[in-house]
Parts: C-alpha cells; structure tokens; sequence
C-alpha cells in the first residue's frame, strides 16, 4: 500500500483508526476458547465489526509467538482475511543487521505480507535498509515511546544538546523517505510530538497510547495532524476488550465507531476532508 492509498483510505473512512490485535488467550471471552481456532475466531470478529472503521489493523507478533505454530497460524489466518484495503501492520519491533535483517523482511513482507513492521532503530540505517528494497511496503521506527524508562535512553543529549530521538529521525532523513518510512510516537508525548513534526512535517507518525492508557485523541491528533492528516492512533485494549459476552462484537463496534466520530470531527475541524 502506497503513500496515496493511505490517504485515500482516511478519506473514505474519514478515520485514522489502527485497531491493535493485542489478542490474548486468557482476556477472549470465553465462549470462543472452545474453538478450534479461539484467537483467529476473535479476530475475526472484530474485524467484522470494524473493518468499514478501521484504516489499519496492527497484531502485535508476541501474542502470536508465545502460541507456538498454532499461534502462526492464527496470524496467518487474520492476515489473509483482512481486506486488502486495509493497511496491516507487524508490531514485531525487531532490529538487526545483515542476512538476519533480509531474512526478518522475507518473512513479514513475503511470506505474512505484512504492509508494515515496526523496528528498533538503535543499530543504524543497516537494521532498516533491507526492508526499503521492497516497494510500497513501510518500516515504522521506534522514535519517541510512551514507557518512562524509554525517557533514560531516547532523551539522552549529546554534545550539541540534541537528544538522541532528535538523531535517530535526522539521521533516518539520509535513507528513507515519507513514501517508507513512519515513525512511532507515544501519545503522551505531547510537548515533544510538536518537536518531532519540525523535523518531518509530512511523514506519518504512528501514535499508540489513546484509550486505554488514558491519553486525549483530540489533543494529541490537533497538536500532530498533518495536511494529508499524516496519523495513524492506534487503540487496543479500549476497543478490543470493551465487552466479554456472546454478543461482544457489538459492543467493539460501538467502542471504534465512537472513536471513528471523533475522528471525523477533528479531519473536518483541520479541513482534511
């Protein structure tokens, strides 16, 4: 999926709307674990409610992994029901160099043919170069993340007091362009993402930490939105836990299409659409 495509999509949908598919064995309602296919039925699912909401759909690749083959499967099964329209990102987080890095974009762009994956960016343009040989394909680098920890590392100063988020998206300028390339960026970084937008004003920025973990969709998206609005906000938990009964889908639907609302406005409000 292309630069264009993606906007198109916000434009049709009138949503910026990542669904993440953080799907837990133990957090599934439970009339689904007796399914031959528990995790892949509530995917399913949930794409089903959303999928005329949502403009991307992001598994995060431990949930997969820690299920072993079948847990592959799953993901495999997901990948291949989502519409083609929809852009679909590996939250695999992954980062090295050499065969090991041509071998890691084989098989999210290859074999699950993932649009996206997400990368540590922290050993150099060698950890992301073998992913850019593939065309309308994207890589999302880590720059700014939500956890406080992440502030110990990525807002280290060197000598010209530039912090070291600051580097790795300079440095990223050298290689990559808006056409490949989006950065991570947690939503409670509020003061910063103003910073960030400095220095690529019209790449996308993935922006995970709404809903669940409490931060405000209309302030972060006023204070980020680009001219070709530029954000994808990733939602998870709010949205994909919202209710454990039989009928559970209903109540996910209600959950992204009020997210999906709020969207609309805020598009309108920066005349987007």
């Amino acid at each position: 999926m292309n630069f264009s495509e993606i906007v198109n999509q916000i434009k049709i949908k009138k949503s910026y709307l990542c669904i993440g598919l953080d799907s837990d064995i133990e957090k599934i309602p439970n009339h689904l674990k007796n399914l031959d296919d528990p995790i892949f039925e509530f995917n399913k699912r949930i794409i089903d409610a959303t999928k005329d909401l949502a403009i991307a759909y992001k598994p995060n690749l431990a949930f997969y992994e820690s299920q072993g083959f079948s847990g592959f499967i799953s993901l495999k099964k997901t990948l291949k029901y989502i519409p083609n329209n929809i852009f679909k990102i590996a939250d695999a987080k992954r980062g090295d160099i050499g065969n090991t890095s041509k071998m890691y974009a084989k098989s999210f762009f290859e074999t699950f043919n993932f649009d996206a994956i997400t990368l540590s960016p922290y050993m150099g343009k060698d950890s992301s170069l073998p992913y850019l040989n593939y065309d309308n394909k994207w890589i999302i680098l880590l720059a700014l993340t939500s956890n406080d920890s992440s502030l110990n590392i990525q807002h280290f100063k060197n000598n010209n007091d530039k912090k070291l988020y600051q580097h790795v998206i300079e440095d990223s300028l050298n290689w990559s362009s808006k056409e490949n390339t989006m950065y991570v960026v947690g939503a409670n970084r509020l003061e910063e993402i103003q910073e960030i937008r400095k220095i690529v004003p019209y790449n996308f920025l993935l922006i995970p930490g709404v809903g669940a973990q409490g931060n405000d969709l209309r302030e972060i998206s006023l204070n980020s939105i680009n001219d070709n609005c530029g954000i994808i906000v990733n939602i998870s938990r709010d949205i994909i836990y919202s209710d454990s009964s039989t009928s559970f889908e209903l109540k996910v639907r209600d959950k992204a299409l009020e997210y999906q609302n709020e969207m609309e406005s805020i598009l309108n409000k920066k005349g987007i659409l």
